[in-house]
């Protein structure tokens, strides 16, 4: 009886936990956050050593030399914005961004619908990738393929065993999941992250892909003005081991070491992780 008790208490202090996480988010500013990690320092394409070049050049790779194919990509956890999937969508024809915030999901919208009111202009992004891609296209070329990949904008739960409409999906699962700075600052604890793990691998087809980016050592980061939101302080260890826990094979793994410049004052993050991983089964 005791040890029903303490997984009773365990359970609802970890239901608790997520509540107020999704407090935290209610006062989440869009335009904030993307001012805030999304320009330079953070976003300066002319600097090798800048994070988001560093993870557009991860993406890429990861997109053109393994073996990741398919026709659906599925962003988890999208947020306000769009690099993670500008070089996925050369690989598959449809992508389903989600967000677990109607004001992510509207932000994304604008920018799907052209209705020239982002909050971020994308068109840096954009070009930085055609570079990578080498492909011979023009931004607006690469904006347009990727508006017409997009069929979805949709609302996810990642601490649901169910995380979105089984409708939205084949029902042999998407072919690929991409998500990035989702699982750790959204989860009040690590087994609430291991467990969103597992929840998005039932979307994925046996021998489908996750592209996973994260922070590393990260307790809170800014979500708007005043607004502090706790962060699952991870390590590198604690992501393989909760990868295999759910079982993910790992593929690929990157570190990157924040500069101190890029250290600005929004979060206290001091790396970033990459991890290509591939489901076989679930646990």
């Amino acid at each position: 009886a005791g040890s029903h008790v303490r997984s009773t208490l365990v359970g609802l202090e970890t239901e608790n936990g997520i509540k107020a996480m999704a407090a935290h988010y209610q006062r989440f500013d869009p335009a904030a956050y993307l001012q805030y990690n999304y320009t330079p320092p953070r976003a300066d394409f002319e600097r090798k050593d800048s994070i988001v070049p560093w993870k557009l050049s991860c993406l890429h790779r990861a997109f053109t030399e393994g073996d990741i194919n398919g026709e659906l990509l599925v962003d988890i956890g999208s947020g306000p914005t769009l690099y993670q999937v500008m070089s996925g969508c050369e690989v598959f024809n449809k992508v389903i961004l989600t967000d677990f915030l109607e004001a992510n999901r509207q932000e994304l919208r604008r920018w799907v619908q052209d209705e020239g009111s982002s909050s971020l202009d994308w068109t840096p992004y954009l070009q930085h990738v055609c570079k990578l891609e080498g492909r011979g296209y023009t931004w607006t070329e690469k904006a347009a393929k990727l508006r017409k990949a997009i069929t979805h904008i949709l609302p996810i739960d990642v601490h649901c065993p169910q995380p979105m409409d089984p409708c939205a999906l084949p029902s042999a699962g998407a072919d690929c999941l991409v998500s990035t700075f989702c699982l750790e600052s959204v989860s009040p604890d690590l087994p609430a992250f291991t467990r969103a793990l597992g929840h998005i691998g039932t979307l994925l087809r046996p021998g489908g892909h996750l592209l996973l980016i994260g922070a590393l050592e990260e307790s809170f980061y800014l979500g708007g003005p005043g607004v502090k939101i706790p962060v699952v302080p991870l390590n590198q260890a604690q992501v393989c081991h909760s990868l295999k826990e759910k079982g993910y094979t790992l593929i690929r793994l990157e570190v990157y070491t924040l500069p101190q410049d890029m250290r600005v004052g929004v979060d206290d993050v001091t790396g970033v992780f990459f991890k290509w991983a591939k489901i076989m089964c679930m646990k």
